[in-house]
């Protein structure tokens, strides 16, 4: 394992850490024979000593892992717990009777545990889903330093189609996956600049209507409804109830369940339908100019 390995937060936390990473790198190395012993023992019989003697030995896999992904600024202690986390799916679905060593099988859950916390935290923006992303973010920087140029540390057009066809993505994937990486988070509480009084969030422009706007909408609507209830209480009883079941409801009857539910046909419902409807058109075409007075 390569890289010193640092740890964040107050003395008591940094102490303790520490001396879980001493308490794991000191722990002794599986045989294939115990791993075998262990990992049947957990799996066939629901042995917890023999899951955590198992996950224990190789709890140094996770910290190594976590070590090699410190440079995208999370704290190194959460790579570890989720590390961790991932260790433990390991060993739920590791099948001992396969011909493969548990620290090769583990490392790769590990890793994918690790990875995904880092794409869920590395930014606010969603960085990447789709496994051909994952590999992008996390190659793109090793394939940059490699081709790059060494006094600009930008690619060129023919650096970028290289790394499309190494990572089997787009251009515009490598292009966009760039600018995500060389930029950064930026909070809206910042100020615009240094002489600045206001905050980004004061350049946002309010997508909502504004308090005026909001009354004059609930007085259309407040107008709309006595006017439609006034012309349903002008109709007869099944009339008014044809036009509440078609169009009225949540959900909505069709004309031969209205016919079912009235004893009548689906043809008589649609003449009491069109014959209420006029009804109610002719009721709004000749009282809308008593609008205010009935409302004030």
């Amino acid at each position: 394992m390569s890289g010193k390995i640092q740890v964040y937060g107050d003395d008591n936390t940094q102490r303790a850490d520490l001396a879980y990473v001493r308490e794991v790198m000191s722990q002794p190395i599986l045989t294939r024979e115990k791993e075998q012993e262990l990992a049947h023992a957990w799996r066939d019989e629901g042995n917890e000593r023999a899951l955590h003697e198992l996950t224990k030995a190789y709890s140094r896999l996770v910290i190594s892992s976590a070590v090699k992904f410190r440079h995208y600024g999370l704290p190194i202690a959460d790579l570890i717990q989720e590390g961790n986390v991932g260790l433990m799916q390991a060993a739920e679905r590791f099948e001992p009777e396969r011909d493969i060593r548990f620290s090769t099988y583990a490392k790769w859950w590990i890793r994918s545990f690790i990875q995904d916390y880092i794409l869920r935290n590395w930014s606010i923006v969603r960085t990447g889903s789709t496994s051909a992303q994952k590999q992008l973010f996390f190659n793109l920087r090793r394939l940059r330093s490699q081709l790059a140029s060494i006094t600009t540390d930008t690619l060129e057009p023919e650096d970028r189609a290289k790394i499309a066809d190494i990572l089997h993505v787009s251009i515009r994937d490598v292009e966009n996956m760039e600018n995500r990486l060389s930029g950064h988070d930026l909070s809206l509480s910042s100020p615009l600049g240094d002489e600045s009084n206001e905050d980004w969030v004061d350049t946002l422009v309010d997508q909502n209507p504004s308090p005026e706007t909001e009354a004059l909408e609930e007085y259309d609507r407040s107008v709309r409804r006595h006017w439609l209830e006034s012309s349903l209480r002008q109709l007869p009883i099944r009339e008014r109830q044809i036009i509440q079941c078609r169009h009225l409801s949540d959900s909505p009857l069709t004309l031969e369940q209205i016919g079912d539910m009235m004893n009548i046909s689906k043809e008589r419902v649609r003449q009491l339908e069109v014959r209420a409807l006029r009804k109610m058109k002719h009721h709004l075409a000749k009282n809308i100019h008593d609008v205010k007075e009935v409302l004030w």
